[in-house]
């Protein structure tokens, strides 16, 4: 279909889909043991909603809970544990148990129609501790969709107020999620859901499966590649797009014969990308990836501003930086909570030969350089990671539920 068509049609079903919503909204009560969930807005079964879910049906909680994932078309899993039902994200089912679910369970903003009664309870998991700034705190959008940032800010705001709880990994991201959020009801300090299997599953046995499951190789050792997505690099549609300025073939030539390379994109990224020729080196993984398998099977990660810095530091392995536009990203797009420069657990690089060298970089080098630098951050950011963060969310699902 022709893009301008496209956007003629979005119009009018849009309308009629809140039409929709406003009149179901006053027919329900709502059931205090239905659950609604979904991960970066349908478009994969991953994240703090995922573990939160999974660990249910490890209790058997599956069959307590009436319990429903919402998709997109196409992103759904080609299996789901569980008695989880699926529905398609956006649509008339869609609509009917966001009206009738007493709990909610997601984490990214949902369309900003969505209404929620006060027997209703949503728990916001958001995703990830915070480097860039966000929502109130950003001074400018580059963002695909918007252009003016009193209106990205005040839609923002509105979409905060439907959160009754929402899940902080610290007590710096609390600070920031109070103010940037404008945030006036419960933060959650339990740590976040999607980091439980860190301490589950990291032992040799648990990655050795995991390494077979993802298919990568048991001989080599692996690099994690996981940057973020650039506000402004995005297409006609309005997709993001990964354009990474890394040499390829040069990280191929001076790594292959010791490292492969599993690459992961963020969730709003497209994915049309050719690897051609990077066979047995280059492993990608789509957003459906689940992104702490990755950091389990991985010896070391290469990010740049991504959240899965903090993340990952929870295995104590080290990490690279490779922010080759860190002047314009600071500077121009989105601005930092701190200093990258003297802060970052790793050495930071601009260019494809500087993260080669630095990952040359000997165990004694790195820690003589970098490992101060480790303590501290560790001790900043995982006040309240234990493990049972998912335990945590699930009580609460129980106390709300009464």
């Amino acid at each position: 279909m022709d893009v301008n068509l496209r956007k003629l049609l979005k119009k009018p079903i849009k309308a009629v889909t809140v039409g929709i919503y406003k009149l179901l909204l006053p027919l329900f009560h709502s059931d205090k043991k239905m659950i609604v969930f979904d991960s970066s807005i349908g478009l994969n079964y991953t994240g703090s909603p995922r573990a939160v879910y999974e660990r249910m049906v490890e209790l058997g909680l599956d069959r307590e809970y009436k319990c429903i994932w919402f998709f997109q078309k196409g992103k759904e899993p080609e299996s789901l544990p569980g008695h989880a039902k699926i529905v398609r994200y956006g649509r008339i089912r869609y609509l009917y148990y966001m009206s009738k679910a007493g709990l909610w369970l997601f984490d990214a903003r949902q369309p900003k129609f969505i209404k929620k009664r006060k027997d209703q309870h949503y728990i916001q998991t958001w995703h990830g501790t915070p480097l860039k700034k966000l929502a109130l705190d950003m001074d400018n959008v580059t963002m695909a969709g918007s252009s003016n940032i009193e209106t990205y800010k005040k839609n923002f705001r509105e979409n905060a107020k439907t959160w009754d709880f929402l899940i902080a990994q610290n007590d710096y991201s609390a600070s920031i999620f109070r103010r940037c959020f404008d945030f006036k009801k419960e933060m959650l300090l339990t740590g976040y859901p999607r980091n439980d299997v860190l301490f589950r599953k990291n032992n040799p046995t648990d990655i050795n499966l995991l390494k077979k499951e993802l298919g990568l190789p048991l001989d080599k050792k692996i690099i994690l590649y996981a940057p973020t997505w650039r506000d402004d690099e995005y297409d006609a549609t309005g997709k993001y797009e990964f354009r990474p300025k890394l040499d390829f073939p040069k990280m191929k030539e001076a790594l292959e014969g010791e490292y492969v390379m599993a690459v992961k994109y963020h969730y709003l990224v497209g994915e049309k990308i050719d690897w051609t020729g990077f066979e047995g080196f280059v492993y990608p993984f789509t957003a459906q990836a689940e992104i702490s398998s990755l950091y389990l099977v991985s010896d070391l990660m290469i990010t740049d501003y991504s959240s899965v810095m903090f993340d990952y530091s929870l295995l104590h392995r080290h990490m690279y930086f490779y922010a080759y536009d860190l002047d314009k990203y600071r500077d121009s797009i989105r601005g930092f909570y701190f200093n990258f420069l003297e802060d970052i657990p790793g050495p930071v690089s601009q260019n494809t030969d500087e993260l080669i060298h630095d990952l040359h970089l000997t165990d004694v080098l790195f820690e003589e350089k970098y490992g101060e630098r480790e303590r501290l951050w560790y001790e900043k950011f995982h006040t309240y990671e234990h493990g049972n963060a998912s335990d945590s969310i699930i009580k609460l699902f129980g106390d709300l539920s009464k």
